[in-house]
């Protein structure tokens, strides 16, 4: 079908049709860049994506292009050396917000480019846009809309905001902000209909906190409760979740957490990390 897609174009010249068929192959590629290490899928996402926000500026569809502006960028920071052309899509992503008043954008475009700041080992200037993100997050124009199952701007906000300010031991400024994180996960779990990966992620920033206020078996009964989340569902079934994101989030508990600590730690949590390791590692062979 993507050998016809320019054929379909041609008999289509309708913008709103044309950019409907560039969102269906875009859809397509995007997928597959989760499912693959390829660069290959990303590229083409990005070529889609340039023709349709295009189309869909002539539409007035501003919202709508904006978020494939972002896109665009998402997907330049998988490729090799494409930061500062990324930077400069999150720029006009926020351009875009901030003309038409799309906070969610707005908040989108900050995360993007706190994200890329810490990056570039720049966290002061992260920070700053992390913590603007969040406020443009608290007027989000899809939060309480049935928008791709609710909006997840503000809680994936947190889930970066408070990760880092654990990380730099701002811990009096990192607790109220990870209990509004563990609220709104739970949220997102109960409009999603199951644990989503949101909510396991806020388990594990408070299983951080909780260490970092000296109280060691608190933060243990956290992440215990993480693990038994993987253990009784299929990786795949868990809302939001991928099994790299899962991966990553293991692989940051073991270097963060004492209690993961291979010497000195809880040796149950520290075996039933290595089985949830193992389960996603299958998931992962199996694709």
């Amino acid at each position: 079908w993507e050998g016809r897609m320019e054929e379909l174009l041609e008999s289509r010249p309708d913008p709103s049709n044309c950019e409907t068929i560039l969102a269906i192959f875009a859809e397509a590629h995007k997928k597959m860049c989760f499912e693959s290490t390829s660069t290959e899928h990303a590229e083409k996402v990005i070529k889609l994506l340039s023709r349709r926000e295009q189309l869909l500026g002539k539409l007035q569809r501003f919202r709508d292009q904006g978020e494939d502006i972002h896109s665009i960028a998402d997907h330049l920071l998988l490729l090799p050396n494409r930061q500062l052309e990324a930077a400069n899509y999150l720029k006009r992503t926020r351009s875009i917000g901030a003309e038409h008043g799309f906070f969610g954008l707005e908040a989108l475009a900050c995360m993007g480019i706190g994200q890329l700041a810490l990056k570039t080992g720049n966290v002061g200037a992260g920070l700053e846009a992390l913590r603007q993100a969040l406020t443009a997050a608290d007027f989000d124009e899809f939060e309480d809309a049935e928008y791709a199952g609710g909006s997840t701007i503000k809680v994936n906000v947190l889930r970066d905001l408070t990760s880092v300010l654990i990380g730099r031991n701002a811990i009096d400024e990192a607790e109220p902000l990870v209990a509004r994180f563990r609220e709104e996960a739970k949220a997102e779990s109960a409009r999603k209909g199951g644990v989503c990966f949101s909510e396991l992620f806020s388990l594990f920033a408070n299983a951080r906190l909780l260490e970092a206020r000296k109280k060691p078996r608190e933060a243990a009964a956290e992440f215990c409760s993480l693990l038994d989340v993987l253990h009784n569902n299929e990786i795949r079934a868990i809302p939001g979740m991928m099994p790299r994101y899962c991966e990553e989030m293991l692989g940051a508990a073991g270097e963060t957490l004492k209690i993961l600590d291979p010497k000195s730690g809880e040796k149950d949590l520290i075996a039933g990390v290595a089985a949830a390791r193992l389960k996603v590692a299958r998931v992962q062979a199996n694709q």
